[in-house]
């Protein structure tokens, strides 16, 4: 088996370290340096053609998106993921719920706060607002149950986690939202968490 990751140290290139580390598989790493638009060359456009990093080719399968990678490797190793219907479509739920609104909006958030070239008060506004929000709408789904999954661990928890690293980039006072906090706490004490973010350097 040979794998191959293509990424960069940002909360996407972080989450399939996690689950690498997690399932103890061995991979190779390429480091993307986004900075120098390496993300747009011939090359890398053939295994990611929206020219986003994370990247992976597993046995010369070529897998784009950070969610088709943790789905794709949670399946094949049968790890980390559900068989059961009913599980599977609540997991569903919030791996969609991850690349449509918790990453699109804090990364939002964090262009407005943090990089934008000139302080624009409306898109702070509405994307600290938005960021908020998201963070309401997981911790009342936290306060119930341990996980995303409920009692087990999975690639939402996976998903979701890099970006509530830098929660104060996003204007977000994690101390009001506990259940994050709580569960943000839990994933950092994982071993292949802390080695996935050592890597990483996030």
């Amino acid at each position: 088996m040979s794998i191959t990751l293509y990424t960069a140290a940002t909360g996407n290139g972080a989450k399939p370290l996690i689950l690498l580390e997690e399932l103890g598989v061995s991979y190779d790493i390429a480091w993307i340096d986004i900075m120098a638009d390496e993300q747009f060359t011939p090359e890398f456009l053939k295994i990611s053609p929206n020219n986003k990093i994370p990247a992976l080719v597993d046995d010369g399968v070529s897998v784009f998106e950070s969610g088709a990678i943790l789905l794709h490797l949670a399946e094949k190793h049968g790890q980390f993921w559900s068989d059961d219907p009913a599980t599977k479509i609540s997991l569903m739920q919030w791996l969609f719920f991850q690349a449509g609104s918790q990453g699109p909006m804090l990364g939002q958030a964090h262009h407005f706060r943090q990089f934008a070239p000139e302080k624009i008060a409306y898109g702070i506004e509405r994307y600290t607002k938005e960021a908020n929000r998201i963070y309401g709408v997981m911790d009342r789904w936290l306060s119930e149950r341990t996980y995303f999954g409920g009692e087990n661990y999975t690639i939402v928890d996976m998903m979701c986690f890099p970006w509530t690293v830098t929660s104060e980039w996003q204007g977000v006072d994690i101390a009001e939202f506990p259940h994050v906090l709580r569960w943000r706490d839990m994933m950092n004490a994982r071993p292949a968490v802390q080695k996935a973010r050592a890597i990483i350097q996030r």
